[in-house]
């Protein structure tokens, strides 16, 4: 693969269609300033989680991995005046860090920061009986991806769309004896989308600045 072009792709389509402002390029630089880990996704990929929740028509967002809530901002965006998104981090320091840059974005009133563990919260929201969500974007530990989707669907109505990042690994999930807790994490659930008749589910492979990867989407029937 020559990773270069790739990249040089990926800055011609984010430049065109998904330019940052200052308050994107500053959460990505807050990464940095609080040596946090640089897995955020790419402007593009952000654009394009904006794109689907417009497709959607999204007015309840529900993400898993809040970090420094840069796709929590490009998400957060596309929602109409009364939207709200969920976001769950489990790290109390991201999670600080998400809530000054999602202030400075000026979108404190429609995102909602929850910390601790995805799954307790997920509970915590089917226990309390809320609406169901219209996206639901999972980028969090990879292990537990599988029983995030299954909680996901209980937080679901039919057309609810379900995107989860992460779930090529660079081509490692072809490794079926892969000893990485990750890889491991995500071939089970695309062997599970491969089964689940309650979705209609696909994976589309990712190249770009951020090298080699893919997103499962999947649409609840």
């Amino acid at each position: 693969m020559d990773q270069e072009l790739f990249g040089k792709v990926d800055h011609y389509i984010s430049e065109m269609l998904a330019p940052e402002d200052e308050v994107l390029k500053e959460t990505i630089k807050s990464l940095d300033d609080e040596n946090m880990p640089q897995i955020s996704v790419t402007a593009n990929q952000g654009k394009f989680l904006q794109v689907i929740a417009r497709m959607c028509n999204a007015k309840r967002i529900l993400e898993l991995g809040t970090l420094a809530g840069y796709s929590t901002i490009w998400m957060a965006r596309s929602l109409p005046e009364s939207g709200k998104i969920v976001t769950v981090e489990f790290d109390p320091h991201h999670a600080n860090v998400a809530k000054q840059n999602i202030e400075k974005a000026g979108l404190s009133d429609k995102v909602d920061i929850r910390v601790g563990k995805a799954m307790d919260i997920m509970l915590q929201l089917k226990e309390a009986k809320e609406e169901p969500f219209d996206l639901i974007f999972i980028d969090a530990d990879k292990p537990p991806y599988a029983a995030y989707f299954e909680m996901a669907l209980t937080l679901s109505r039919s057309g609810t769309v379900i995107i989860c990042d992460n779930v090529i690994r660079e081509g490692k999930v072809l490794d079926e004896h892969s000893d990485d807790d990750r890889v491991v994490g995500v071939q089970r659930l695309n062997k599970m989308l491969a089964s689940n008749e309650n979705v209609t589910a696909t994976i589309l492979q990712t190249v770009g600045v951020k090298e080699y990867d893919g997103m499962a989407i999947a649409v609840v029937k």
